[in-house]
């Protein structure tokens, strides 16, 4: 287990965004932790939207005057690839779940849980990779409360994998949830709906003017694309399930209308997804006569924050998604999305409101909706308008401290 050290972050930086109520309610809740002790626990420090969260939650929990650490999970190679099959079963993959991977599976979270040398009076574990801890950590420390936060849509899941994942269950006081159909795929009645959030004082959210002009990723001439025609982004790992190889099709699609249009997938490779480079070589073979479409991995924050503000359109075409903080981010640059009418999307994208939903699997209709919001700019404008609307409404992170500060109350109270 690795201790992850975070920026400290400021209550007081959101003042022009937090009201009277949410401010008060955050103090009290903070006020019921004094003295009490927090844990997170994931497997990457960098990548993907768990990470995110925690870079920004943690330290505004210390803020407020919550005792709060982050670890993230000692694991060798071969245990994230049991955990990408595990993932993606639990997103309607069918595949085997061999002894062999169930063992692995057991040993690496065993040890890790082990490996945790501190008392804690909660311990939050994220995703199905640490799930396997809580068995060994009820036993060490019967007093303190396990809450699980799976991040993934489990509505279609293969029942042997989630069958696998009920099995780890039982020590769990309450799992938390992204929406109330991810629920239903599991036994625990003490499960909380929480929807994630986005800070909007990072360098991926803030106004570009607002950060020192020399940040390395800020300048859009360092981009191979032309800021002067019709773009589009989608902004995810390179994962079956985002679907580049489907925005691809629908970017074709769009060029038989909008011929000057241009496609950018941009995205991490974290440490916990060794397919992630199998599915980049897969679209980068398919896309490499094109000059239009490019793949940029690993960017600086604010390079993602360049993106989504220089694009006329985000995409994200998901076939399965939990949630996708990077339409959230989208849309509090302004910029509509068409995005799939699957998991989280829908919580976020509001139907001509602050973009277009569409069938995860239909491409025409995600090149229409697209056609139409590059051809009327006043369209485009004002669903942008809505979508930051949106956001600052239900998705910054204030909300989400605030939640998770109540759950924690309440479960270490009972």
């Amino acid at each position: 287990m690795l201790s992850v050290e975070t920026t400290d972050r400021r209550l007081s930086a959101y003042d022009d965004i937090l009201d009277s109520e949410r401010r008060t309610g955050i103090r009290d809740r903070a006020d019921r932790l004094e003295g009490e002790r927090i844990a997170h626990v994931n497997t990457t420090a960098d990548g993907g939207g768990v990470a995110e969260i925690l870079h920004a939650l943690v330290p505004l929990s210390r803020d407020v005057g919550v005792d709060v650490d982050w670890y993230v999970m000692d694991a060798p190679d071969e245990f994230y690839d049991v955990t990408k099959a595990i993932h993606n079963g639990l997103q309607g993959h069918h595949t085997s779940l061999t002894d062999e991977m169930r063992d692995t599976y057991r040993r690496v979270t065993r040890e890790n849980a082990t490996a945790l040398e501190e008392r804690y009076d909660a311990i939050v574990l994220h995703d199905p990779q640490s799930l396997g801890m809580a068995p060994t950590l009820a036993d060490r420390y019967p007093d303190a409360s396990l809450l699980w936060r799976c991040h993934i849509d489990l509505t279609t899941a293969a029942d042997t994998y989630l069958e696998f994942v009920r099995s780890w269950l039982e020590p769990i006081d309450r799992t938390i949830v992204s929406h109330p159909a991810y629920a239903e795929a599991l036994p625990n009645e003490e499960t909380a709906i929480v929807h994630p959030a986005i800070d909007p004082f990072t360098e991926k959210n803030r106004s570009i003017e607002e950060l020192p002009a020399d940040l390395e990723g800020s300048d859009p001439s360092e981009y191979p694309f032309d800021t002067d025609r019709p773009l589009l982004v989608q902004v995810s790992r390179f994962d079956p399930w985002k679907d580049p190889l489907g925005v691809v099709e629908a970017y074709r699609d769009v060029r038989e209308t909008v011929p000057d249009a241009q496609l950018v997938l941009a995205g991490g490779m974290p440490d916990d997804d060794p397919e992630g480079i199998e599915i980049y070589r897969e679209v980068a073979a398919e896309t490499e006569t094109d000059d239009d479409v490019h793949l940029l991995t690993d960017l600086p924050d604010v390079g993602i924050n360049l993106l989504q503000r220089s694009a006329d359109v985000g995409v994200q075409k998901s076939l399965r998604e939990g949630f996708a903080l990077t339409v959230s981010e989208t849309l509090w640059k302004e910029t509509p999305v068409v995005g799939a009418n699957v998991g989280g999307i829908p919580l976020q994208v509001e139907d001509g409101e602050n973009g277009y939903l569409v069938e995860p699997e239909d491409v025409d209709a995600t090149a229409d909706q697209i056609v139409r919001l590059l051809e009327d700019d006043e369209l485009r404008e004002r669903l942008g308008e809505g979508g930051r609307e949106t956001v600052r409404e239900r998705f910054l992170l204030p909300r989400l401290l605030e939640e998770y500060l109540s759950l924690l109350a309440s479960e270490i109270g009972r």
